[in-house]
């Protein structure tokens, strides 16, 4: 059996029922982002496609009542999403590896593009419900990724290419560090007294204690609201920090000599940091 290489897909920030508002302050700070998309299971999103992955503001309509883990779940980053080519195999060696998984389930929205609109299928392998408390932690299968990764969307006025590093904050990240062993291998996982790492690809995401996450980012965190683990924080690439800090336009920013930090409350729940 061999278990799956993690890489990263995308990353998602649930806005509720406030996605109109969500995409207005992302255009504040400074991400191209993509038309309104509607999947055939009822959510709502748009995207901001970087190199490699995305970031996507994910949202349901007022009254849905469908999508309950949208609309009952806390505003911020609440998924991290792995890659595959291979929904089936990732399927069948989590499942011989003992991580309790759903069936590979599929779905699409369509793309407008200037030649007319095309379906995008994906196909997902989500972790079953209660798994962990951290959110949702799932695999995506692009089966036509070009209605996706379009060089004319990645183009963002802040200058981000890429996500580097998602922070989880965790009262005792080793819980989670077993998860990510189970899932990947023990070699993927590094841990340390500071918490745990999951090498994702070129990312990682970094467990912290709340302490941690607090000493890191001070006011601009994310608030807990009453979770013990939860998905805190974003680490994006920029080309160069003095053409995004020209480029974010919200209030509460923090800037030093080697990074921006928009605090959560200005970024729909999720901490950005914006590095060079």
């Amino acid at each position: 059996m061999t278990l799956p290489m993690p890489t990263l897909d995308h990353v998602v920030v649930n806005v509720r029922d406030r996605l109109d508002a969500a995409v207005e302050t992302y255009r504040r700070l400074g991400f191209t982002m993509t038309p309104r998309g509607t999947h055939t299971l009822g959510s709502i999103n748009n995207l901001a496609i970087f190199g490699t992955e995305y970031l996507e503001l994910l949202g349901a309509r007022a009254g849905d009542t469908g999508r309950p883990e949208i609309l009952g779940s806390p505003m911020g980053l609440n998924g991290l999403v792995f890659g595959t080519e291979d929904s089936a195999a990732v399927y069948t060696a989590l499942n011989g590896a003992g991580v309790p998984v759903e069936p590979p389930l599929e779905f699409s929205r369509p793309v407008e593009l200037a030649e007319g609109a095309r379906d995008a299928t994906f196909r997902v392998v989500r972790l079953k419900p209660g798994v962990t408390e951290v959110g949702r932690l799932f695999f995506c299968h692009h089966f036509n990724p070009e209605l996706v990764w379009r060089d004319e969307w990645r183009q963002h006025a802040n200058g981000v290419i890429g996500v580097s590093r998602a922070v989880i904050a965790a009262r005792d990240p080793g819980v989670l560090g077993g998860l990510f062993t189970k899932m990947f291998g023990a070699d993927a996982v590094r841990r340390s007294a500071a918490g745990c790492s999951l090498l994702v690809g070129l990312s990682r995401f970094d467990v912290v204690t709340p302490v941690g996450l607090a000493a890191e980012f001070g006011a601009a965190a994310a608030s807990a609201e009453g979770r013990d683990t939860f998905m805190a924080a974003l680490t994006l690439r920029v080309r160069s920090l003095e053409r995004a800090a020209k480029a974010v336009q919200v209030p509460g920013v923090l800037r030093d000599d080697e990074r921006i930090v928009v605090p959560a409350s200005e970024a729909f729940g999720v901490t950005l940091e914006l590095r060079g």
